[in-house]
């Protein structure tokens, strides 16, 4: 049970902060299409608020229970692989997701359909 509470406070935590702060990036771009300057912070305010939550409520507690299901597989099929395998590609999924972020931009992680398409940039 430790190594489970260890994990999740310094490898699942933080990997889903991360991913907030992806969501802060993806709220403030969108937040650009808003001309009024009262209107987009408390779109911002609100955005952040909600995907906090989020996060805290529904991401995290479901990115846990990934890894303790997989670690109980994996345990009953003899070893940690599952439970390794996931971490490894939960990580290398949010550099991939930072990278193209900061690099190429927000767009790059975005579908088409959500671009700012020449406005607010």
């Amino acid at each position: 049970m430790k190594a489970s509470a260890a994990l999740e406070k310094y490898y699942v935590l933080p990997c889903c902060l991360l991913l907030l702060n992806l969501a802060n990036e993806i709220i403030a771009y969108k937040a650009k299409l808003i001309e009024d300057g009262l209107l987009r912070t408390l779109f911002i305010m609100g955005m952040v608020l909600f995907g906090a939550s989020l996060v805290a409520f529904a991401v995290a507690p479901a990115v846990i229970w990934c890894v303790q299901s997989l670690r109980r597989t994996s345990r009953s099929a003899g070893g940690g692989a599952g439970e390794l395998a996931f971490l490894v590609v939960l990580g290398a999924a949010i550099f991939w997701l930072y990278y193209r972020n900061y690099l190429i931009g927000t767009e790059a992680i975005l579908p088409t359909a959500w671009h700012n398409h020449g406005r607010g940039h």
